[in-house]
């Protein structure tokens, strides 16, 4: 028994004249269509802005996290964060990325209303506080969670590594 089976028919199929080869064009197009279509995937996921490396950016990128949250909109909230975010969270339980995004879509109904923002910015490093209420549809505040999140600039973009979220006052749950 050969030693390379597989190698040897390889090398007799690149041996024979490509009109001999069976779909020899079709399938270089579809592997170089299949190709190009896993490289852009990256692009495809997710449209994450470069933004500047200011506080005001760090408040605007809060903003747009808490919007998203409000849409439910996992996509967008996954270029805001990190692949190695982590955060606690109001029941003071630590969440992965993987998991505080696949809890999105059963989020309570409702919108995210941000204040008493601020933000600072050290080097490559910045964090923001801020308290986020959260509003029913009969413009009722349901959970009030002072938050703190800490965020790298890299890419172009600031990127949450990590979180904290305390929940005060009542909330109903």
């Amino acid at each position: 028994m050969p030693r390379f089976p597989a190698s040897r028919r390889v090398n007799r199929f690149l041996r024979l004249p490509l009109s001999t080869r069976r779909h020899s064009w079709d399938d270089l197009k579809v592997k170089t269509l299949a190709l190009l279509l896993l490289l852009s995937l990256p692009g495809w996921a997710a449209d994450c802005k470069h933004q500047p490396k200011t506080e005001t950016a760090l408040i605007e990128l809060e903003n747009t996290w808490a919007a998203a949250l409000n849409q439910k909109d996992v996509a967008a909230v996954a270029c805001l964060v990190g692949d190695e975010f982590e955060e606690v969270d109001s029941d003071g339980l630590l969440k992965t990325r993987s998991q505080m995004l696949g809890h999105i879509p059963e989020r309570k109904p409702g919108t995210n209303r941000l204040s008493e923002m601020r933000a600072h910015i050290e080097g490559n490093s910045g964090f923001t506080r801020g308290l986020a209420e959260l509003v029913d549809a009969d413009g009722k505040v349901v959970a009030r969670v002072r938050f703190t999140d800490v965020f790298t600039y890299r890419d172009g973009r600031w990127q949450a590594v990590a979180g904290h979220e305390t929940l005060i006052g009542e909330a109903k749950r």
